[in-house]
């Protein structure tokens, strides 16, 4: 599976996924963060799943019919 974490989740996510042999790219090793709009593109353009805390990525898809190719949002039950 082709997957792309947001800089807000924690990179050692990225290792455990890879182990499990998917392909991963963690936003935060890029030099500077693009951007939700940016992020969201370039995980569809390269058909990844974007994994994120963030709830904007739910609004950009629903209300203003972003395209995507999946989102994953983790929610911190307590």
């Amino acid at each position: 599976m082709k997957i792309v974490l947001d800089t807000c989740v924690w990179g050692g996510v990225r290792i455990a996924l890879a182990e499990a042999s998917h392909d991963v790219i963690w936003i935060g090793d890029w030099e500077k963060d693009p951007g939700d709009a940016a992020i969201l593109d370039f995980s569809y353009r390269d058909k990844r799943i974007l994994i994120t805390l963030d709830k904007d990525f739910g609004e950009m898809a629903i209300v203003h019919n972003t395209p995507h190719y999946g989102i994953l949002p983790l929610v911190n039950y307590q």
